[in-house]
């Protein structure tokens, strides 16, 4: 007996624009409207946007914000080092000194804008909770009148 899937427009989950739902969630604004916080600690999510009512406790980031943290901040780190052991060969504890705190601060600075523009990217595409499950009816997770 073949699978059939639906076709219809109409069971297709909304796809948003991607690129203003990552600036918006980078910024830690809802990406819907991008004037409410998404956050109500440091990676808390608010159950809902105050502003425009959108349901973001539907979000699953899980691992990947803390992934992708470390390798942006991998990558910025590891050549800085590289190149300054090349070019003035300090000792290590200055070595230390510097990128120990660099990489302590980009990690603490970055950890919640990945977050947020992963939160912003699921929402964009109508992935996990935004209504990407099988099952799910198209929008759900948006606020009433939202496209």
């Amino acid at each position: 007996m073949p699978v059939t899937y639906a076709t219809s427009s109409a069971a297709a989950p909304a796809v948003q624009p991607l690129g203003p739902a990552l600036r918006r969630g980078f910024a830690l604004r809802c990406p819907c409207c991008g004037k409410g916080r998404i956050f109500r600690g440091y990676l808390k999510v608010r159950p809902f946007c105050e502003t425009c009512g959108l349901e973001l406790q539907l979000q699953r980031a899980d691992d990947a914000p803390p992934y992708f943290t470390i390798l942006i901040v991998g990558h910025i780190v590891i050549p800085g080092m590289l190149i300054l052991q090349q070019q003035a060969d300090p000792p290590a504890w200055l070595q230390y000194a510097i990128w120990l705190p660099l990489a302590l601060l980009l990690t603490v600075i970055l950890l919640p804008r990945v977050k947020g523009a992963l939160i912003g990217l699921q929402w964009a595409r109508a992935m996990h909770g935004f209504g990407g499950e099988p099952g799910e009816t198209a929008g759900q997770g948006l606020p009433p009148g939202a496209p």
